[in-house]
């Protein structure tokens, strides 16, 4: 190997290391919302600071059974409104789509990817939480960040999906990367 390769081939590997940090700096200087003690965990794309939140959805203190899970905008990018999302958004996007399977436990996916399987369970504290499998361990979901590079409104480019949790019996955070 000539002295011009071994040249060219670090010139992209710092490249590539460089542009991987700032991604990974950018998702640490994401808002996390807080205050909610109803929110179950929340999704965060690359495009904005627009977060998705995945709250509980109660009607007179009692759980909805037929739609348990009510999902809803932070606007960051504006004034931090609370937006609800839109049809399209609820239907082909960020929406939930849950099944009772028994007494206070829904099997749950996110409309646009029904791969990715969850579980609202309340534990023993009496807590709800969501429950996914992540980087082969049950863990309690907290967050979804979607790295998206171009492509468009109906079709953006999912690199990965990077899924963060808490391990229930050690309390370590879990976390996997998901590829597209």
């Amino acid at each position: 190997m000539t002295k011009a390769f071994y040249k060219k081939n670090c010139f992209y590997l710092i490249v590539m290391l460089f542009f991987t940090a700032l991604i990974v700096q950018g998702q640490n200087k994401l808002p996390v919302p807080a205050g909610n003690s109803n929110q179950l965990f929340y999704l965060q794309r690359s495009v904005n600071t627009n977060t998705i939140v995945y709250e509980l959805n109660y009607e007179n203190n009692i759980l909805n059974e037929k739609n348990p899970v009510h999902v809803f905008w932070i606007r960051y990018d504006e004034q931090g409104q609370k937006s609800e999302l839109n049809y399209f958004q609820r239907k082909f996007a960020f929406g939930i789509k849950s099944d009772l399977i028994a007494k206070d436990k829904y099997q749950l996916h996110i409309v646009s990817y029904k791969q990715f399987h969850m579980l609202l369970s309340k534990s023993e504290n009496n807590k709800y939480n969501v429950y996914a499998t992540i980087n082969q361990k049950q863990a309690i979901l907290n967050r979804i960040f979607v790295m998206i590079n171009g492509g468009s409104f109906w079709t953006p480019n999912v690199e990965y999906i990077e899924v963060v949790g808490t391990d229930p019996l050690t309390g370590e955070v879990v976390t996997e990367r998901l590829k597209v």
